[in-house]
């Protein structure tokens, strides 16, 4: 099963085709599509490619779905023995997108480390 590791909003959020994600409010109308382009690492259902510090040419598709708050939050601090009160809500903007595609692009796999070379070399410096 195909999925990938994207960064957005300070936060990583590892995504499969198909499914939804909620995460920081992005500055795009709904039903608008939007590409993350920081693609951290991606699984094409064979080979992991890990990005240093993100995959080459990979990104991913979504749809917006939806532009919201969540729920709200009350911050409530007090001070002891000096009656100092102070009541605060807070309700955190969020975006719903459906995620439509996970595309590899050019990215190159890490090539394996060329271990036989040096044995090579150590041979023909013994047969001379």
């Amino acid at each position: 099963m195909a999925y990938a590791i994207i960064k957005t909003g300070g936060k990583q959020v590892k995504v499969t085709v198909g499914q939804p994600i909620w995460i920081e409010k992005l500055n795009s109308d709904e039903n608008a599509t939007f590409t993350f382009d920081e693609v951290v690492a991606l699984h094409d259902g064979t080979k992991l490619h890990i990005g240093k510090p993100t995959v080459a040419g990979a990104t991913v598709t979504g749809t917006v779905q939806k532009q919201g708050k969540g729920k709200k939050l009350i911050i409530f601090r007090t001070k002891a023995k000096s009656n100092w009160k102070r009541k605060q809500g807070h309700r955190q903007p969020y975006t719903r997108v459906m995620i439509d595609s996970i595309n590899l692009g050019g990215a190159k796999s890490a090539a394996a480390p060329k271990a036989a070379e040096p044995k090579q070399e150590v041979e023909a410096k013994a047969e001379e």
